[in-house]
């Protein structure tokens, strides 16, 4: 431990460093979409009346689900399909006058959102998973009294869904990435061809997936390995179930990044170091088991295995490129700043560790830090489709930027990001998209102490009020702002961003003391 590190930040570091070995599938947030589709397809699962009272508790006061900004179409369409699978199956133990109060408010706000030009965000299958639930949510319409159907979006057809169906129920392959969101195949996807559990019993790393293969078959067959993994995920959770499980790798390498960056002190365990190094193969990682491998998993795990002094060679990566920037898996539609300032760090991170390696990289890390430098937003901010908050995309950006970007990306553009961050700081000292969290907080001061120019007093004034709001903070629930199908929380990862933060904040104190 160093001499500048507070104990408690160590303790709380490593119990959480811990943690991920004694919960090797993940720590995420419990999902409306994901718990809707479970009352919708499984309702013989354990804790099928706590996952419906789960969708009545995260109703909100105007009768929807979710985030604002059109990310509560995903989750409302879900929760209220949900709702009006159990209404109209007349599932025991429900209550009929609950079930239709929160089906009617879901109606209303769902009309009333699809009578106007939409703007949804861009998340993983939106442009299935909508036509899919206004499908059968329509079809729940048809057989109950003064319900009328919901339209669907302009700029969405049933085309593609169709083709997808087909595809799915005539044993051809299925693209591994789609698995993710197999239920958008409703009755074809049961028992579908081609399609096998993993080692664990899951679908595409998703219960609503999992849900959606087994069918009727959950019902009946409780020795099915995809039964067993369902009734996991239900009991561990106590009903409601997180959009993405497991996610291993992913939450491995956010933490120890995160972490080790800031310099905490921690140790880890050798035999997760292992479990990393052996995840990453010709092809890059997963997430997790079950999806497939993704350029910004695998620049982490990278990044994080070269912080722990045991550098991975990061030729798995190439894959990925995509002219000047890099995908996060071949074939994505869309591009993401943060994938691409993670592939940075990956290759700049084990250069740093092996310069015999640099003329390989060095070429394409001027590229790649130029086209980050390029995407910066006029305000300074960055933006990103794998997290709803600009502070998340900044953080990233900006970090990388620092230690792998030249002077030319640099500089005006760190910057910029520090005067958006100063100026958008809020008056109880938090940062945040809608309201102030303690993970974009975290973020924020991220990008005002590990930039150049970390010793302004109009940065060191701001992290303190920030560190206020974290202090007073600590110990409550994250809001959801990552991307899947729904919005979710990777707990343990939110928590590491927070711990990082303060540490830097204490070295901070610590080193302005000293001068």
């Amino acid at each position: 431990m160093s001499i500048n590190e507070a104990p408690d930040i160590t303790t709380e570091a490593g119990e959480l460093v811990t943690s991920l070995m004694l919960r090797p599938w993940g720590q995420v947030s419990p999902s409306v979409y994901e718990t809707g589709r479970l009352v919708s397809l499984a309702p013989w699962l354990t804790g099928h009346l706590e996952r419906i009272e789960y969708l009545f508790d995260t109703q909100g006061p105007d009768g929807a689900w979710g985030a604002p900004d059109g990310y509560g179409m995903v989750p409302t369409l879900s929760a209220t399909e949900g709702i009006l699978a159990a209404l109209t199956r007349e599932d025991p133990g429900t209550d009929r006058e609950r079930l239709t109060r929160a089906a009617d408010r879901g109606l209303r706000v769902l009309t009333g959102w699809l009578s106007d030009p939409l703007d949804l965000p861009d998340m993983p299958a939106i442009e299935h998973i909508v036509p899919s639930l206004i499908d059968r949510i329509n079809q729940h319409a048809e057989g109950l009294p003064d319900r009328a159907p919901i339209p669907l979006p302009a700029s969405m057809s049933y085309d593609t869904l169709r083709m997808v169906r087909s595809r799915v129920k005539s044993g051809m392959e299925v693209p591994e990435k789609l698995l993710h969101a197999l239920e958008i195949a409703t009755e074809a996807a049961a028992g579908a061809p081609g399609i096998r559990p993993t080692s664990i019993g899951s679908i595409g790393a998703s219960p609503a997936a999992t849900a959606a293969w087994l069918g009727e078959r959950g019902e009946h067959d409780a020795h099915e390995p995809a039964h067993g993994h369902l009734e996991a995920v239900a009991r561990l959770y106590g009903g409601p179930v997180p959009v993405g499980l497991p996610i291993t790798v992913f939450e491995r390498g956010w933490v120890l990044s995160w972490l080790l960056r800031a310099g905490v002190s921690i140790e880890v365990p050798p035999e997760m170091v292992a479990d990393i190094r052996s995840a990453i193969g010709p092809a890059g990682t997963p997430a997790g088991p079950g999806l497939p491998a993704d350029a910004d998993t695998t620049s982490v795990a990278l990044y994080a295995l070269a912080l722990l002094d045991a550098p991975h060679e990061p030729d798995s990566l190439w894959g990925f490129r995509s002219g000047t920037h890099f995908s996060t898996w071949p074939g994505e539609q869309g591009v993401s700043v943060s994938v691409n300032a993670h592939v940075l760090e990956a290759f700049g991170e084990y250069i740093r560790r092996r310069p015999a390696a640099a003329p390989r990289y060095e070429e394409t890390i001027a590229e790649l830090a130029a086209w980050i430098r390029d995407q910066q937003q006029p305000d300074g901010s960055w933006t990103d489709r794998w997290h709803a908050s600009p502070y998340y995309a900044t953080a990233s950006c900006s970090l990388a930027l620092e230690d792998f970007g030249g002077q030319a990306a640099r500089e005006p553009v760190l910057a910029a990001a520090a005067e958006w961050v100063l100026g958008t700081q809020r008056p109880d000292g938090s940062w945040g998209r809608w309201d102030g969290t303690a993970e974009e907080t975290a973020y924020a001061i991220q990008i005002l102490l590990l930039t150049r120019g970390n010793t302004d007093p109009r940065r060191l004034r701001a992290v303190d009020r920030g560190h206020v709001y974290l202090s007073n903070s600590t110990g409550g629930d994250h809001p959801p702002l990552w991307h899947d199908k729904d919005l979710y929380v990777p707990r343990a990862v939110a928590r590491a961003a927070v711990l990082a933060s303060t540490h830097l904040i204490q070295r901070a104190r610590a080193q302005a003391q000293a001068v």
